[in-house]
């Protein structure tokens, strides 16, 4: 059974950080991309950042800069770290994995809330 558990949400001020860990099991870490998107009431989930098994990164131009993404295969682990956060960060973020090899597969974690006050 695959599961996808995030931990790391939160309140913090404008300017804080937060660090958002999700934590993967029941599946092959080294063919899967992990990455996290976010959605704030009213809007459609977006892609925040992802990383590939070989460290290849993605980022979202709204978060270059302040967000780092960052994986340990050996611990089926993801990492965001979320520095110099903004109001308009406030989300639902979601940990993803997709499979890279074979055939697509999409999983999701269960949410975590980060509200970032002005």
């Amino acid at each position: 059974q695959v599961q996808l558990v995030e931990s790391g949400g939160g309140l913090v001020q404008a300017g804080g950080s937060l660090r958002l860990s999700c934590a993967a099991s029941g599946i092959i870490f080294s063919i899967y991309a992990m990455g996290w998107y976010r959605q704030a009431p009213g809007n459609q989930r977006e892609l925040v950042a992802t990383i590939t098994s070989g460290g290849r990164i993605n980022l979202a131009d709204s978060v270059k800069g302040r967000f780092t993404i960052s994986s340990d295969n050996a611990k089926k682990m993801a990492y965001l770290q979320m520095n110099s956060l903004k109001p308009e960060d406030t989300a639902v973020y979601y940990c993803n994995a997709e499979r890279r090899i074979g055939v697509k597969v999409v999983y999701w974690g269960q949410g975590n809330q980060v509200t970032v006050s002005s």
